[in-house]
């Protein structure tokens, strides 16, 4: 494959991964004047019909060109590789869709709300999304072990990071003290507050419909992954 195609597409998902960035962050930080012009429910769904599409666009291209670039490494046929990186994209979604707790807020079928709470997953990291996303990027990178997936990596770690901020500061901006006590309590490091006393784990918290409904996606997602790959490679771009 040529270099400057490679260069392209190395290239490409990062500017797509910016864009998304500047989308999604900017959305979430415009919300309260947007909720207040036009009504959470509204606003919910101007931020579904923005970030949906240019979120399937950054998958279809991550699809179409994650082995492009240098093969840095080829772990797939050593033996026990496959099972670890089953079980690491397996726990990345648990961290990765706490929102999914509340789907009618998500569609928009009850009016959307911002909360703040120090429950469940919470009490192991008070950004689970970022956590989820920082185990699935090391999962794929394993498997797959090309240039474009470390630079997709580096770069959705790169946002994420910039969003622990963000939603750090957005939240406080919002509750002022009261999240304060908050970040106080939990930590951004998965376990630290566990660890040092500031946290206790309650395993009922973690036993509720939404989990299952979480691993049954998983287990769905899993099978059907062939399938994906293939309709996605049908996308030219």
């Amino acid at each position: 494959m040529p270099l400057d195609s490679l260069t392209i597409s190395h290239g490409i998902i990062l500017s797509l991964l910016l864009g998304f960035a500047i989308v999604h962050s900017g959305l979430a930080a415009l919300r309260p004047w947007g909720e207040s012009k036009i009504g959470a429910r509204f606003y919910r769904v101007i931020f579904a019909l923005v970030s949906i599409p240019f979120a399937t666009i950054l998958i279809i291209y991550f699809f179409n060109h994650r082995y492009d670039g240098y093969q840095i490494w080829q772990v797939q046929g050593v033996p026990g590789v496959s099972a670890i990186v089953w079980i690491l994209s397996f726990i990345s979604f648990l961290f990765l869709y706490p929102a999914t707790f509340n789907l009618l807020e998500v569609a928009a079928v009850v009016k959307p709300q911002v909360r703040i709470y120090e429950t469940g997953i919470m009490r192991i990291t008070r950004h689970p999304q970022m956590v989820g996303q920082l185990i699935w990027c090391i999962a794929h990178a394993l498997w797959i072990g090309s240039t474009f997936t470390v630079v997709t990596s580096i770069g959705l770690m790169a946002h994420h990071l910039f969003a622990v901020w963000h939603g750090d500061y957005r939240l406080g901006q919002r509750y002022g003290a009261e999240y304060d006590l908050i970040k106080a309590r939990t930590s951004i490091v998965p376990f630290q507050a566990v660890l040092d006393g500031r946290q206790q784990l309650k395993l009922s918290e973690f036993l509720r419909p939404a989990y299952i409904g979480v691993v049954a996606f998983v287990l769905l997602f899993s099978w059907g992954h062939p399938w994906l790959v293939e309709m996605t490679a049908r996308v030219s771009f």
